[in-house]
């Protein structure tokens, strides 16, 4: 498999998913300036970020959740990056939302968490750029807190500082300036942010609750500031709030796997290497459900996802010091990774490799060229979608490894921001391990 391939693509895939004006090196021609009133409802410019799947909503949480792991894995496989000419390329891939958080961060305790409603958004089938629907601003602050969004906003803003802490140290003291108000207003303020943001409630809920952010968010500071303080805190929370239990997910909504690995690599103890150990026991023996064909199947809705997020885990605690059976995780990972890139009969990597998906759940590159009409019609043709969504990954085969290529299958052909993050940390991971 050609793992640069893969990994370009997917940064592209994040290039289109960008709201707000775009740069003039734009490398996606059917993309164009869409998004450019958000925030104009509270007074406040909230141009930019992400839309978060085939819609044009743009849902803090699970951004924040990508662009701390799309980081992670950066700082973890740099040389895979580079090696494979992308480094510039992700790094202004996570710049475009870096800065779309420090305007959504509005005082020190206030930040937009939220931009359109999901439920309006929903009832429209078209391009970004022909958005008319009303696009409200949902925000969090003292009165009403939202501890998961907070917290992983901090987690997301001191891993890029990490990031950036070279070739641009002001803008990487600023983004961690940020990220530390942040994780104050998380931890100072508690409470769940759907019941801040109610939209949010059918679509982003954090059924795990917040307290493996307040632990995820300390440990990405400690990471970026060194400050002892920080892990501490991580380590206490993860003691009191019980998250060395073993999870059956990494996902936007649980954190506990990551923070495991961080806190084994970190304090390199023994019990945080056997809560590690634990989970790669659970994923790779005999625990976690397996498809036919070798995928980890770990939830129908977006099934390569998680498969994608446990391949990451894997590489990334095979690079702790000292850690149980290393080679197993990576050959874990590896028939992850390969089950999605081909090995499995075909590719769910939309524009790559054998039989690749054609009709993603994507109503952008869906759409035919302007002023040919996109509507409802468009998603129910049976058709191809009109533009290559290059580097997507899908939702996903059932648990018999069954899949219907028809965007009208949302489960099984969904995209979105969170599925590609530990996809493409899980590939610079498998590349940087090859060569």
């Amino acid at each position: 498999f050609d793992y640069n391939e893969v990994i370009t693509m997917s940064i592209l895939f994040y290039e289109a998913q960008r709201s707000g004006k775009l740069p003039q090196n734009n490398r996606i021609p059917w993309r164009g300036d869409s998004g450019l009133r958000d925030g104009c409802d509270v007074g406040v410019d909230l141009t930019g970020g992400w839309y978060d799947a085939g819609d044009q909503v743009k849902f803090g949480f699970p951004m924040a959740y990508s662009v701390t792991v799309l980081a992670w894995g950066v700082i973890e496989f740099k040389d895979a990056y580079v090696d494979a000419n992308q480094y510039n390329h992700v790094l202004n891939s996570l710049k475009w939302v870096a800065d779309y958080f420090v305007k959504a961060h509005t005082s020190r305790y206030e930040l937009y968490g939220q931009v359109g409603s999901g439920i309006t958004d929903h009832l429209f089938w078209g391009r970004p750029e022909d958005m008319q629907m009303h696009r409200p601003s949902f925000k969090i602050n003292a009165q009403n807190p939202g501890t998961e969004l907070a917290a992983e906003t901090a987690a997301a803003l001191a891993a890029c500082a990490i990031i950036f802490k070279q070739s641009r140290p002001g803008y990487s003291r600023m983004l961690l300036q940020h990220a530390t108000q942040l994780y104050e207003f998380a931890d100072r303020y508690r409470g769940s942010y759907h019941l801040s943001i109610p939209d949010v409630a059918s679509f982003y809920r954090s059924y795990s609750g917040y307290n493996d952010e307040l632990v995820w968010g300390a440990l990405w500071l400690h990471r970026a500031t060194g400050a002892r303080s920080y892990l501490e805190d991580a380590k206490r929370k993860y003691q009191q709030y019980g998250q060395g239990n073993t999870p059956k997910l990494f996902s936007w909504d649980d954190k506990r796997a990551g923070s495991q690995v961080l806190l084994a690599n970190f304090t390199g103890e023994a019990k945080y290497k056997g809560h590690v150990a634990n989970y790669q026991q659970f994923l790779s023996g005999g625990g976690a459900v397996k498809t036919p064909k070798g995928l980890v199947w770990l939830d129908q809705w977006g099934s390569n996802r998680y498969a994608a997020n446990a391949a990451f885990i894997a590489l990334a605690a095979a690079r702790v010091p000292g850690i149980a059976n290393r080679e197993q995780m990576i050959r874990f990972a590896q028939s992850q990774i390969h089950y999605m890139l081909g090995a499995s009969g075909r590719s769910y990597v939309v524009g790559y490799g054998n039989n690749s998906p054609t009709q993603p759940h994507h109503g952008s590159s869906s759409c035919p060229t302007p002023p040919t009409e996109c509507s409802w019609n468009t998603y129910h043709s049976s058709g191809p979608n009109h533009y290559t969504l290059y580097g997507a990954l899908v939702g996903g085969p059932s648990r018999t490894d069954s899949y219907t290529d028809h965007r009208g299958d949302y489960v099984s052909n969904e995209v979105a921001v969170d599925y590609n993050a530990g996809f493409q940390g899980a590939v610079a991971g498998w590349f940087e391990r090859l060569y």
